[in-house]
Order: structure tokens, then sequence, then C-alpha cells
């Protein structure tokens, strides 16, 4: 069996990693460069940083991959570099996973190719799916357990994304961005993504990144209430990031202290979250405090919105009015599987 199958089949919850850039830009990265580069360039920087979250305890970590398709990479001049940049990202995560005394996930990463698709711009349905494939075989031949599709926006390039993937024989998990009154960039709300999860078949989907925690427990209730009816219970995935970012003496910094991210990964277990962790802002110190607070606190009832709003923060409008809908429904459900046992 695969190990990210198996240790999901072993653990009720699996805690993720935390931000890659923010750690990045406190070990010397530059605005603008490309973190790929580092694979390479500054292997032991990488390893450090991945170290970081699995000493925090982290079950899964995420590969310093997220630009690595041709298209990012071009950017800087080294699309040429695809399979070099992305087997060295997961090699180096392949080594910290395979030392330590407990299983650690290697998570390949890939977001988007930051390409306009067709019929709007020039990516062809063509090209996107072969250059995901090509950037997910290298992850795969540097050790990665799973493809982790991440901060996507787009139905149309999760699924070139995904059959991109496919190529390899690993897992498969998406995730997108809500970011605007519950929906994403491209209007994608967590109902249309759970039915693009269900026709897509993959093994787990969820959200990451967005305006905050709060978003992101709504979100998932959201998608907990969309899950299609034919019995289908698909793994969802929680990254926040840590609150919300502020501009402070010329640097961005994010709000969220340990203590709210903590409160963070419980509610967002017991909204559904079946894999939890952080996005931008995260750093260790914070995924250690999601680590004691999920180890430490029994499961509890579904929040409503009005809890997550009360501990996390405000709700955009959008998100609110479905959750609202959605936790009624959920707790008659609920109620009616307690009677039945």
């Amino acid at each position: 069996m695969n190990p990210f199958e198996k240790l999901l089949g072993e653990k009720a919850i699996l805690l993720a990693d935390g931000a890659t850039g923010t750690t990045f830009f406190g070990l010397g990265l530059q605005s603008g460069d490309a973190p790929e580069l580092w694979n390479v360039d500054f292997p032991e920087r990488v390893a450090l940083h991945y170290q970081a979250f699995v000493d925090a305890g982290s079950d899964l970590v995420l590969t310093n991959s997220f630009g690595g398709t041709r298209y990012r990479l071009k950017l800087h001049q080294a699309e040429s570099r695809v399979g070099e940049l992305n087997i060295a990202a997961a090699t180096i995560l392949r080594e910290v996973a395979d030392n330590c005394d407990r299983e650690v996930i290697v998570a390949g990463s890939m977001g988007p190719t930051g390409e306009i698709l067709a019929p709007l711009g020039d990516l062809q349905s063509e090209d996107a799916i072969s250059a995901f494939a090509e950037q997910a075989l290298a992850l795969e031949q540097g050790g990665a357990d799973v493809i982790w599709i991440e901060t996507m926006s787009s139905q149309e390039e999760v699924e070139y994304a995904v059959r991109g993937a496919q190529q390899t024989a690993l897992p498969i998990v998406f995730t997108m961005s809500f970011d605007t009154n519950g929906r994403t960039m491209m209007g994608v709300g967590a109902e249309d993504m759970m039915k693009l999860n269900h026709r897509l078949g993959v093994h787990a989907c969820g959200t990451n990144c967005g305006i905050g925690a709060s978003e992101v427990v709504a979100a998932i209730l959201n998608m907990q209430a969309s899950k299609p009816a034919d019995g289908d219970d698909p793994i969802l995935v929680a990254k926040a990031n840590c609150g919300i970012p502020e501009f402070i003496d010329g640097e961005i910094h994010y709000n969220g202290t340990p203590e709210i991210m903590a409160r963070y990964a419980t509610m967002a277990r017991d909204a559904g979250a079946r894999i939890v962790g952080g996005c931008c802002g995260t750093s260790p110190e914070h995924v250690a405090a999601m680590r004691h607070a999920l180890d430490n606190t029994e499961p509890g009832p579904v929040p409503s919105i009005d809890d997550v709003e009360r501990e996390l923060g405000t709700v955009t409008r959008g998100a609110h009015a479905q959750a609202s809908g959605q936790h009624e429904v959920q707790t008659r459900g609920s109620s009616r599987r307690r009677r039945r046992r």
C-alpha cells in the first residue's frame, strides 16, 4: 500500500506543514527569486526547512516545487531544468523523511502554471497536461509519496493537473484557494469543487491559502455539506494562511498567533477535515502548537459559522451564507446518525 494511503488508514488526522516562502525569506531568499533553484544551489537550506516542520510534528511535508512547471521556471530561464529541480526537491525531503523515526509523507507540490488557458489565453489543454505530467513524473522519480496539486482557481487547470499527475502511479490531492466570498478567483464554489472531485476521483481535495483561517473552516463546512449523496466520502484538506498579512517596516507579516492556529486546527478537524496544515505565514512554531492541540483536544461537535467567527474572525458574506445554511443540514444529519446508533 502507498505510504500516504497507509497513514490515512492508521490516523484519524494528518498534520501537514506550513509556509515555504515565509521560511525561505528568513533563510535569505530575495523577493522575485525562484525557491525551486535552491533545491540545487542551497540544498542544505531546503533540508533545514523540511526538517523544521518534521521536528514540529508534521505527518506530511510538501516539496519545494510549487513553481516547478516549465512555464513558471521559464520566468527564471530554467524551463529546461524541470526534471533536475523537481527530482532534487523530492530527493532532499525523501532523505529527511527516511531519517525520521516515524512515517513522514513526501507530498510533491505542483502549483498553477501562471498561464491563461485557451480559449481566453494561449495555453492549450494538451500543453498544460504535458507540463504537469513532466513535473509529476520528476517528483515521483525523486521519491514523492503523493502528488499534491495546490492553490488552484479554475476547474480546467485542476483537471489538466490531475490528468498530468495520473501519468504517475501515485495518489493525487488537489486544493483550491477560496478567497472571494467563498469562491475562487475564477468563481468556483465549494459545491462546484466537490462535484469536480467526484468526477475526477482523486484521493483527497480541499482548500489552501485564501484569506485566513476562518474562511478555510467555513469552506470545509461547505464542502462537507456538498458531498455527493451516493455515499462517496472524500478526504478533505484544510491548509489556512496564518491570519491576515500586514505590512510592517516594509515587510509582510501574518497576524496569526500559535494559539489561534491551534484553535483553527481543532475547528477544521471538527468541521470535517482529515488533513490539516498551514499556508502562508505558518511557521514551525505554529505547526507545533497545532500538533499539541490536535493530540490533546478531543474531537468536538461540528462548529457553526457563529462559532468560527467568534473563535477565528469574520467570514466573507458569500461563505457565511453558504455555511450558515449548510450547518443546519449537517447538524440534523449528525442527530439522525446518533439516533441510528
